[in-house]
């Protein structure tokens, strides 16, 4: 019989090693996706150490995809930020989720007539942030149509979704070297003047390691939000700085420590600004002129000429309702297909909106795109697509 203890003693001994010896600990614990390893933290001391090292080192971007329509209680996002929170392995910082205005709200044509979902844009922004890590800000919009790039491969076919229900999170870890803020301006309906001292609050001023701002108008029908919107765009408009984004149907999350909600009647800015030094950045805008593949490939040409590289980079199109298949003459996914050929592990991102932000500029260093003349750059425009790189920096 004592052979049996002899089995059992170096069985304890490999348990022993496993559980003490950090570098195999951390090794093990590498295969974790995210919850399960903070879970795992809880173990003892030495484990909560090889995990805090282990998420450290995690720094890419995740992002979860929601492509096709599901039960009509919620969102298919929410179902499958449900699902696949499970398997990230990032610790969310930033979040960034866009889904479609049209069922996100409840509202779907469906057989010529008009079928209302039981689903309220409140209760479904709840649902995905309660989803979220506690600590994280989240920046939630919803928009007429949705470009998204499947999950599982950053080289995976983007897609332009014009209608139907879709949506997508961007799930941003903390990465060394890069700092992102959410930011929100509404509109003051006593002063007309912006307060621009609200800029150095947001890190839009006085911030040298700016790079890169995405700007989302909401409830841009109202009277005055053109002029506000250039209130606050024309500050920003720097040629050291990436502007990039556009009109969107309204945002339904912004949660940060420094963000209150506002009367759902005004109209205003939110975004994300993204800063540090090793941010490459560079976008190029396909005006009404861009009519067919060959000019669309002309346009990802300048972009390619950039020279932005493309690991740990992510790709944004802001494009008009107007444009998209209709304008390609029936052709479908014409900008995203473009886009892929040039850049072919580049993840896409982005909405059609009503109303674009955005023309041509490249940042690394101090080098532009097109020379300026010290004209400022006009920003906003209707019926074109804004396409932009944003590369945070190398991973390890």
């Amino acid at each position: 019989g004592r052979g049996g203890g002899g089995a059992m003693d170096s069985a304890a001994k490999g348990g022993f090693v496993l559980a003490n010896l950090a570098e195999v600990v951390e090794r093990v614990l590498g295969f974790l996706p995210t919850k399960a390893l903070l879970r795992a933290a809880c173990v003892c001391r030495l484990w909560r150490e090889c995990a805090r090292r282990t998420l450290r080192t995690r720094q890419r971007i995740a992002w979860v995809s929601a492509l096709e329509p599901g039960p009509t209680e919620s969102h298919s996002l929410v179902r499958a930020l449900a699902r696949e929170l499970e398997k990230v392995h990032v610790l969310p910082q930033t979040v960034l989720y866009i889904a479609d205005a049209e069922t996100f709200s409840g509202h779907e044509e469906c057989h010529e007539q008009k079928k209302a979902r039981k689903r309220n844009s409140k209760e479904t922004a709840l649902a995905l942030e309660k989803l979220l890590p506690k600590r994280c800000q989240v920046l939630g919009l919803v928009t007429p149509g949705i470009v998204v790039t499947p999950m599982g491969s950053s080289s995976n076919q983007p897609q332009e979704i014009e209608e139907g229900e879709a949506g997508f999170a961007l799930l941003f870890p903390k990465i060394d070297g890069v700092k992102i803020h959410t930011f929100h301006f509404s509109k003051d309906v006593k002063n007309r003047v912006f307060d621009e001292s609200k800029f150095a609050e947001a890190g839009l001023k006085n911030n040298p390691d700016l790079r890169v701002v995405l700007l989302f108008g909401y409830n841009s029908w109202k009277t005055g939000a053109t002029r506000f919107l250039h209130q606050i765009v024309n500050p920003l408009n720097e040629k050291s700085i990436i502007l990039a984004g556009g009109q969107v149907e309204s945002f339904t999350s912004l949660t940060s420590e420094n963000n209150h909600a506002q009367p759902g009647d005004a109209c205003g800015v939110v975004g994300l600004a993204f800063s540090g030094p090793q941010i490459q950045s560079a976008t190029v805008l396909l005006d009404q002129d861009v009519a067919d593949e060959r000019t669309a490939e002309a346009a990802m040409q300048r972009l390619k000429a950039a020279n932005i590289p493309e690991h740990n980079t992510i790709g944004f199109m802001f494009a008009c309702v107007g444009r998209g298949y209709r304008h390609y003459k029936t052709k479908r996914n014409m900008e995203a297909d473009a886009f892929r050929k040039f850049f072919p592990n580049v993840p896409l991102f982005g909405f059609f909106g009503h109303g674009e932000i955005g023309c041509d500029r490249i940042v690394t260093g101090n080098f532009v795109l097109r020379e300026c003349n010290d004209i400022k750059d006009d920003l906003l425009h209707g019926y074109t697509t804004v396409m932009t790189l944003i590369h945070l920096g190398s991973t390890k």
